[in-house]
């Protein structure tokens, strides 16, 4: 028996001389009321007929060492102990528990579970292996352990209700009696599948007489159930392809939460095909419309935020898309959207740095082409739909922009911000260490001066408002970034949660600032990741003191806001290693069993939509607020440490108001600086206009 991987919490094994095993439980797994760390010094188990020679038997005391079933005689092995851990750790075991075991073998794992619980009852099929573990036991000192020879497949009715069922063999289905004799609250694990393909290990926990729900902790391999409601056996041996004798009626397990989803989900076939009329009947008349995404390399997440913005804006008429972008990078666009006519192109290359491919990407020029169209057909000069970051990242280029505005209209004014950004000049490279060095007193603050130079160009307002007040405004949003940007270099070294809050709330100011530059009653959608979008309060960061965009809008508007996450369980994503590293197409694992991501997948539904706050089906809200894991990918996604790296603790429902679900994803279309400068049409990246 063997997993495709182990698991996080997995346990270590060591063996000694006198034939024990000694068997480590880490921290990490939590068995209950038990001590966080324990230590169980336990027999290894007898081997088959001993009346063999003495170097046979020391090639069998050998095995003692493996983390691998081994042979016990009569056809029959031990779990991997590694297995044992697991099942002992799914079931969730209390010290006052009292549990069933199905397949008592030698009565290894019997004796680890009566570590954990108060009493464990295993029955044996095999009548040898029943008296032989039954005499071992008593032997060891195991008195909370009893052993009935019988028929697995119907428990030990005699002594039911139990706490815990574990079933140390794989049946085509699970067993009703071992259902019925399962208490209220009660978890049992079996593996379930055929013969001959993979099993899945199956928890079930039972929520009341004829309420269970299911769920599936990866794929084993164990030896057949035999019994009557298990495999059948005929002449000795266990028919390959054969069904098992029909069991009594098995009552029904209902797959709780992801029957409760697929009930209330509005499955579709496809992006360009799917009915966006109930979602948008869900928005209603919100002024802000927050469009997450769980990773920034899933064409699927871009395409679907494009469809819901396409419709917003011709429907619902929204003024603007502002996006987790840096503001120069992304008024490029803007200038390509609006259609506005400078007198000089763009000479410098926008989304140049890391990482290059979140927004130069096919997905994201679709969208920029259809709302130029749509612009240009549709809206007035005046009232055209605008595209803006609110990133803070782009220090370096926004004081350049503001130079550049304050060299055509004030020479003198352009000179004195020269000077004044001046103080940041050395860190160009590397504006990380900038500030290093203030914070350590090697570098003055330039907070003084960017702040000044910010204060100098909001009080051009009044008089420049009418002559260029659209280079205005940009040139104002520049030298705010500027100014937050300083800032936000010297708080990352206070810690993680201080920087993040000063660059959520800079993102949060600027969509403040875009409304305003719109007018009242002005109508936005947000793109950024789920992690920024979400609201920060039903986190297990926020618990913390992180704030971000989704809390603070919640805050700001209310029920004027909208907010749509996206997920997935597996497929690619484009994303890189490091820091600043290539860019790779990775696979995206499996989501972890604990998530909402692996609720979703349980549907067995492909795509679909998922109200939450405005679900017909209240229940299934309440059920969803309990909080499990979410997963998260940026720019850079590690497999290997995936748990620590990506996942945290939510409640979705207090997150967002939906969910859009895929199972299968796949990584963006990156567009390089060659395939753009070839662009037909004009392309927003490299130029404005040719």
């Amino acid at each position: 028996m063997n997993l495709p991987r182990k698991p996080d919490n997995s346990a270590l094994l060591a063996f000694d001389g006198n034939s024990n095993v000694h068997i480590h439980i880490q921290s990490a797994i939590d068995f209950g009321a038990t001590a966080d760390s324990m230590e169980f010094v336990l027999f290894l188990l007898s081997f088959g007929d001993h009346s063999r020679g003495s170097s046979e038997k020391h090639g069998r005391a050998c095995l003692r060492y493996r983390n691998a079933p081994l042979p016990i005689g009569s056809d029959q092995t031990i779990s991997q102990p590694y297995i044992v851990a697991l099942m002992a750790e799914a079931l969730e075991l209390a010290p006052g528990d009292r549990v069933l075991e199905i397949g008592a073998g030698s009565g290894y794992a019997a004796a680890v579970l009566s570590r954990l619980a108060q009493d464990v009852y295993t029955v044996e099929r095999l009548e040898n292996l029943a008296d032989s573990a039954r005499s071992r036991l008593k032997r060891l000192g195991f008195d909370n352990v009893h052993v009935l020879y019988g028929d697995g497949t119907r428990g030990w009715p005699a002594e039911a209700p139990f706490d815990a069922i574990v079933v140390a063999a794989g049946g085509p289905q699970i067993p009703p009696a071992l259902l019925q004799q399962l208490g209220i609250g009660g978890r049992l694990v079996i593996p379930v599948g055929q013969l001959r393909h993979e099993q899945r290990l199956i928890r079930v926990i039972r929520r009341g007489t004829e309420k269970f729900e299911q769920e599936d902790l990866g794929g084993v391999w164990f030896v057949p159930l035999i019994g009557e409601a298990g495999w059948q056996v005929v002449d000795n041996q266990i028919p390959r392809n054969v069904s098992p004798i029909k069991p009594p009626r098995t009552p029904a397990i209902k797959l709780t939460l992801p029957s409760m989803i697929a009930d209330a989900a509005e499955p579709f076939s496809s992006i360009e095909s799917a009915n966006l009329q109930p979602l948008l009947e869900r928005i209603g008349d919100a002024r802000v419309v927050l469009i997450g995404e769980a990773s920034h390399g899933t064409s699927e997440f871009y395409r679907m935020r494009a469809e819901i913005t396409k419709q917003l804006i011709e429907q619902k008429n929204f003024d603007f898309v502002a996006v987790e972008a840096d503001w120069p990078d992304a008024y490029r666009i803007h200038d390509f959207v609006t259609h506005k006519q400078r007198k000089e192109p763009h000479t410098w290359e926008a989304f140049a740095r890391f990482p290059t491919w979140m927004w130069r990407n096919q997905e994201v020029l679709d969208f920029i082409h259809w709302l130029r169209e749509f612009n240009l057909k549709h809206r007035p000069p005046d009232r055209r739909v605008g595209f803006y970051g609110l990133d803070l990242y782009s220090m370096f280029t926004s004081i350049h922009r503001v130079l550049h505005y304050l060299k055509k209209v004030d020479p003198g004014a352009a000179e004195v911000a020269r000077e004044r950004y001046g103080c940041l000049t050395p860190w160009e490279q590397d504006p990380a260490t900038y500030g290093r060095a203030a914070l350590t007193g090697r570098y003055r603050s330039c907070e003084k001066d960017v702040v000044q130079m910010l204060r100098n160009l909001v009080a051009r307002q009044a008089e420049a408002a009418l002559k260029d007040g659209e280079e205005l405004f940009d040139a104002q949003l520049n030298a705010k970034l500027v100014a937050d940007a300083e800032r936000y270099y010297r708080v990352m070294y206070y810690g993680s949660d201080e920087s993040w809050n000063h660059r959520d709330r800079h993102m949060f100011q600027t969509l403040l600032s875009l409304q305003r530059h719109y007018g009242r009653g002005s109508k936005a959608i947000i793109w950024e990741h789920n992690s920024h979008l979400g609201n920060a309060a039903a986190t297990q960061f926020g618990r913390h003191g992180q704030i971000n965009v989704g809390q603070l809008c919640r805050e700001q508007f209310g029920d004027e806001m909208y907010a749509i996450g996206q997920g997935t369980d597996h497929g690619t994503v484009a994303a890189a290693s490091e820091w600043d590293g290539e860019m790779e197409i990775k696979q995206v694992r499996p989501a972890l069993s604990e998530s909402y991501e692996h609720l979703m997948h349980l549907t067995e539904i492909d795509r679909f939509f998922l109200p939450m706050t405005k679900a017909k089906n209240q229940k299934l809200t309440s059920a969803l607020e309990v909080q499990r894991l979410e997963r998260a990918i940026g720019v850079i996604y590690r497999p290997d440490t995936e748990r620590q790296s990506h996942y945290f603790d939510v409640s979705l429902p207090g997150q967002f108001d939906e969910w859009i679900w895929f199972n299968k994803t796949t990584a963006v279309r990156p567009l390089t600086t060659e395939q753009l400068a070839d662009h037909e049409p004009s392309h927003p990246f490299v130029i404005i206009d040719r």
